[in-house]
């Protein structure tokens, strides 16, 4: 997730990513706050952000890589393997 801020003169990014397998990113805002945390699977907060509503110019999501393997309520999906080269014997 990348984060636009206006910091008066300019813009920062700020980014914050599920940096293991199985974390997540959310997103929560309340009472003029943007909050963006890391969480494991077990919902404990591992980094977390918090910006001012009124500052915040983007939320910026990114899909997850084509690398990692996704997992849905049918099962894990794997990749195919990749075929052998034939030995020369």
């Amino acid at each position: 997730m990348e984060i636009v801020v206006d910091t008066g003169g300019a813009a920062q990014t700020y980014e914050i990513t599920a940096t293991r397998e199985g974390r997540r990113v959310e997103v929560s805002t309340a009472r003029g706050v943007v909050e963006v945390s890391e969480v494991t699977r077990s919902g404990q907060s591992v980094r977390t952000g918090r910006f001012m509503a009124a500052r915040v110019i983007a939320l910026v999501e990114h899909p997850a890589s084509d690398d990692a393997i996704v997992s849905d309520e049918a099962g894990p999906r794997r990749r195919a393997r990749p075929q052998q080269a034939e030995t020369l014997l």
